[in-house]
């Protein structure tokens, strides 16, 4: 018996909380122990787990080594979007008729503080609300104004202004090398007791609070703070998401070459809404930060993979780290996706690698100057039997139907999803290799004599040896005669279907040969996960391939079974992480006993199966958040038991 998932979401709600508490006290106090990256990670986890967590709607404290004073201008922290998506989701709810976009700088948060146009504290962040009181230290930062002046004019004003402490880098290239990074060396400088190594220090500027004197554009808020002398932050003004997207990723490239570090950028409405500012998180801006699994690239050249009568473009750019990896290729899928994202050789990418899985390409940086690049290229012809390519948009293919490459890839096809065991690719190939197999409905005229010359040289036949091997194979394909049907069509290799979107279109009422040959284009595009490019690339499929299907049925070779209602019927599992058994084979437990397999994690599964319950995957916090059982592999067998008694 395991423990439910609440338990395990109870302590992994609890461990979050602890490491993102200790991890903020060393930020705050001067020496970060993890990167930004990874700390929002764990933010985010328990934003999903527990958006009401405490921990999530407090401000980090500082150290008790000074005086402590109280805010003038409010000092929350902002929601955070780690990409695209994200921000796009927090977009749909805040329409702008602008978009105010300023750089993140990574820093240290800084209150200035004035009475009547005279500087007179400094005062950190610390919970928002009171902080500690630097000012020593902040007199002999760059970038301080020890008064307001406008025109050589005193602007008598109370209030305060916000900025960020930074390190430049060629600082702390020169002098502080053995610090992490910037942040946790100006972290440190501007809590020294002595104030030593202060004057290495910036201050730059991005917002202002007076009494009696209020701002209701963050522009010209900007401008107020230009005109006093101090150093702030780049504007840009956007007017669509999109627009506030691409330039994302044009400071990206940028970001390299920037003389300090920033990690993303602030998003914000022209308006000045103090009532939302004033809030410990804002909801009217937002944090659009980088992440560690994006990355801006040049492409140098597209190559062409050739699966079956397939021809897919997979994009070479200059290599890149991501997540911890050095990529250097990315799939550009079809030739809609190079059009549509307008990707040339040299054109300059956004690379991503969400969840450390499969590197993509998101995006094509703008560039005022598009001379240096040139349209890539598409092969005109088949390189396996010269007919000229069909290109619709989603696909490039060969279209002749004996292309031999595309009758070769449908036989490894089907010996894979019908998981025929011992019946290897070299072995597909020398048959296809000496025409003895063209066909799938070939594979199952062979003879145990067929396949010995394959297994045995012509001494071993002669001396009237037996072949072991050739036996072995032929069991094997002789033991997957009887298949459901979406094994059969995905065994056909039919461009984008496979076992799983077919199962679908089963459940959905399309259960038997018959009734998929008389569906029409329409009432297939129905069924989820289909639509209309899909739904006529099957039908097409199905009458390419009609006349193979029909022999292998009406011969009695092959034997289509009838859909399943037993005992895991309306039940449906997906397996993640290492078990005793071959994936497989658990998946083929499940469909014997009528139920079906998701690669995925989503609503309406049933179980998700793992021998790490406990673990933060990302399929395990997605089943929790859907409240879906997490079972281990043990569990599962006895589900399977008490089903079959």
């Amino acid at each position: 018996m395991t423990d439910s998932p609440d338990l395990f979401q109870t302590a992994r709600i609890k461990e979050l909380a602890t490491l993102i508490e200790k991890y903020q006290k060393s930020y705050y106090n001067g020496e970060s122990e993890i990167t930004d990256a990874e700390f929002d990670a764990l933010w985010d986890e328990l934003r999903q787990l527990d958006p009401e967590h405490p921990v999530l709607h407090r401000i980090g404290a500082d150290s008790g080594n000074f005086a402590k004073v109280a805010h003038r201008i409010p000092m929350g922290s902002q929601e955070k979007a780690a990409d695209p998506e994200e921000f796009a989701a927090w977009a749909e709810k805040h329409i702008y008729p602008e978009y105010l976009v300023e750089y993140k700088l990574d820093g240290a948060s800084i209150e200035l503080q004035y009475d009547k146009g005279i500087f007179s504290r400094a005062v950190t962040r610390g919970n928002g609300t009171v902080g500690d009181d630097i000012t020593a230290n902040v007199k002999k930062m760059q970038g301080i104004r020890h008064r307001l002046e406008q025109a050589g004019k005193l602007v008598p004003v109370t209030g305060g202004i916000r900025g960020e402490v930074i390190m430049p880098r060629e600082i702390h290239r020169k002098l502080y090398a053995d610090k992490a990074n910037c942040r946790n060396a100006a972290n440190g400088l501007m809590k020294r007791k002595d104030g030593s190594g202060s004057e290495h220090l910036q201050i730059i500027c991005y917002d202002a609070w007076f009494d009696g004197y209020s701002f209701d554009d963050e522009e010209k808020k900007l401008r107020w703070l230009d005109s006093c002398g101090f150093t702030t932050v780049p504007l840009k003004i956007c007017t669509s998401v999109q627009e506030v997207t691409a330039y994302r990723a044009e400071v990206m490239e940028l970001r390299p070459a920037l003389p300090y570090d920033i990690d993303g950028l602030v998003v914000k409405e022209r308006r000045v809404d103090i009532a939302d500012a004033s809030r410990a998180r804002p909801d009217r801006q937002i944090a659009y930060k980088f992440s560690l699994e994006e990355a801006v690239s040049v492409v140098r050249n597209v190559e062409w993979s050739v699966s079956g009568a397939t021809y897919t473009p997979v994009a070479v750019f200059d290599p890149v780290e991501l997540a911890g990896t050095t990529v250097k290729r990315a799939s550009l899928v079809n030739p809609n996706t190079i059009r549509t994202l307008g990707v040339c050789i040299g054109s300059h990418v956004v690379v991503t690698k969400r969840g450390e899985i499969i590197p993509k390409i998101e995006a094509v940086v703008p560039r005022k100057n598009e001379s240096s690049v040139t349209p890539v290229p598409f092969p005109g012809n088949c390189i396996n039997c010269g007919t000229p390519l069909q290109d619709d948009g989603t696909r490039l293919y060969c279209p002749n139907r004996g292309c031999p490459q595309r009758i070769l890839h449908r036989l490894e096809k089907w010996i894979d999803v019908l998981d025929i065991r011992d019946f290897g690719t070299t072995l597909i190939h020398s048959l296809f290799d000496t025409g003895r197999v063209r066909s799938i409905y070939d594979l199952y005229t062979l003879t145990e004599d067929d396949l010995t010359a394959y297994f045995l040289n012509e001494e071993s036949i002669q001396k009237e040896k037996k072949s072991l091997g050739a036996a072995k194979v032929l069991k094997s394909l002789r033991s997957r005669t009887r298949i459901s049907l979406p094994v059969f069509i995905a065994g056909f290799d039919i461009e984008g279907i496979g076992e799983t979107l077919m199962e679908k279109l089963t459940s959905s009422g399309f259960d038997t040969f018959d009734k998929l040959l008389a569906a029409s284009e329409a009432d297939i595009a129905e069924v989820s996960g289909f639509g209309e490019i899909t739904a006529a690339t099957l039908l097409n499929g199905l009458q390419e391939n009609k006349a193979e299907m029909q022999l292998l049925i009406s011969s009695k070779t092959i034997h289509i079974q009838e859909p399943d209602n037993g005992i895991l019927s309306g039940k449906s599992f997906c397996f993640t992480g290492e078990l005793s058994v071959k994936r497989s084979e658990a998946e083929k437990m499940v469909k014997d006993k009528g139920g079906s397999v998701k690669s995925s994690v989503g609503k309406g599964l049933s179980y998700l199966v793992t021998n790490d319950t406990s673990s933060g995957s990302a399929k395990n916090k997605k089943a929790s958040e859907l409240g879906i059982p997490v079972i281990d592999e043990a569990a599962f067998f006895r589900l399977l038991e008490q089903k079959t008694q």
